[in-house]
């Protein structure tokens, strides 16, 4: 009988991203942690990139986890079919394969069934639900979105979503039934993404810290004008198109930010543990990261009680505040949080608490191997050959 031991799972990376590219968006050692983790109880890992052939460079900091690429720069549908071609590991024996995102689900989807393998469609957020709120329901974008979505997690014999919200609109809108759905939330190191110790020095202020991209989505011009008036200070870690505005709306309301850029994954404990209150001002969220991080340092944080993914990740007046999507209710809850020590505690602990109960890598790793172990003693579901568009 086949056991983990003898299992390799082979991750499908979104369509376009690379290991180099994980690591210029300071994302690298989040994204490999899980797999890293979860090697040793494993016959192996394999990584297929998008990248070139500088992927290849990253298995002296990969170890044990194989990486294939597309070393010659291929055009895609030409890389698919050196994929579909070429004698590898990844596609020999024992092997589960698994998406990252929806987005390039369908090369993964259709080398499984190539080559009569499990297939695991994961995402982290839902590709048409972000498309629907950009574009309109109504829109092509939308439209070839949803039916992306749809043929990927009807084909899938497991759907992983972080959240049981996904997990109910799988359900409804692409009639995924819930017995194939599982949720395994995004995880935290909550050893590196911990409070301060004891003795360590730190001033208590009025220091907020926004980490995420510098675009529409996460509405930072929302949050400079919360702090417009205060005397709040105002670190910003990412980078993205909206950048000039958030530059040239912060001098005409005269507030006080530091904007930091894109920072390695490593610098965002010593960040956290260094400001005051986290603010996440997003329209909308899958199951946000570098909120759960924060949490996991034991900060109080704050959201938008409208924000789909940020409403279900804080529970208000307990893990956090919620707050109204206006300029005046998010300051009031920052006012409320920096103005009340004994609240900003009691929020710090209790959102620690909830990141390691429920959210740490260790528990990640056994929901994933009780996948895998669950994939492994299933017979295989027939399914029609795929082809990626």
């Amino acid at each position: 009988m086949t056991t983990l031991e003898d299992l390799r799972l082979t991750l499908f990376f979104t369509a376009g991203l690379s290991l180099t590219e994980w690591e210029r968006l300071g994302m690298l050692e989040r994204e490999t942690a899980l797999y890293r983790a979860l090697r040793p109880h494993l016959g192996g890992i394999s990584f297929v990139t998008h990248g070139d052939r500088r992927d290849l460079a990253y298995r002296s900091r990969l170890k044990e986890i194989d990486i294939t690429c597309n070393r010659w720069g291929l055009p895609d549908l030409w890389y698919w079919r050196w994929l579909a071609a070429v004698p590898a590991r990844w596609k020999t024996g024992a092997v589960i394969f698994k998406s990252n995102q929806v987005s390039g689900g369908d090369t993964a989807l259709a080398l499984a069934r190539r080559f009569h393998k499990p297939f695991i469609a994961r995402c982290g957020y839902l590709h048409s639900d972000f498309t629907i709120r950009r574009f309109g329901p109504d829109s092509p974008q939308a439209q070839h979105s949803l039916r992306q979505e749809g043929h990927l997690f009807r084909a899938a014999d497991r759907v992983v979503v972080t959240t049981p919200l996904m997990a109910q609109v799988v359900n409804d809108i692409h009639g995924v039934t819930i017995d194939r759905i599982r949720v395994i939330p995004n995880y935290v190191e909550v050893d590196r993404f911990a409070p301060a110790q004891p003795g360590s020095v730190h001033t208590p202020g009025k220091r907020v810290l926004y980490i995420g991209r510098l675009d529409t989505q996460k509405a930072p011009l929302l949050l400079l004008r919360a702090l417009a008036g205060t005397s709040m200070e105002l670190v910003m870690v990412g980078d993205g198109p909206m950048r000039p505005q958030v530059e040239t709306l912060a001098w005409e309301l005269d507030v006080q930010v530091t904007l930091m850029g894109v920072q390695p994954h490593a610098a965002l404990p010593d960040l956290m543990r260094g400001a005051d209150l986290f603010a996440l001002p997003s329209d909308y969220e899958g199951h946000p990261k570098a909120l759960l991080e924060a949490m996991a340092c034991g900060m109080a944080v704050i959201g938008r009680a409208d924000a789909p993914g940020v409403r279900e990740a804080i529970d208000h007046d307990s893990t956090g505040l919620l707050c109204d999507a206006t300029p005046e209710g998010m300051r009031a809850a920052m006012t409320r949080i920096l103005s009340d020590p004994p609240l900003k505690a009691r929020l710090g602990r209790n959102a620690r608490a909830h990141a390691v109960n429920h959210l740490s890598l260790a528990r990640t790793v056994e929901r994933e191997r009780e996948l895998l172990t669950e994939l492994l003693a299933e017979p295989r579901r027939p399914s029609p050959a795929s082809k990626p568009d």
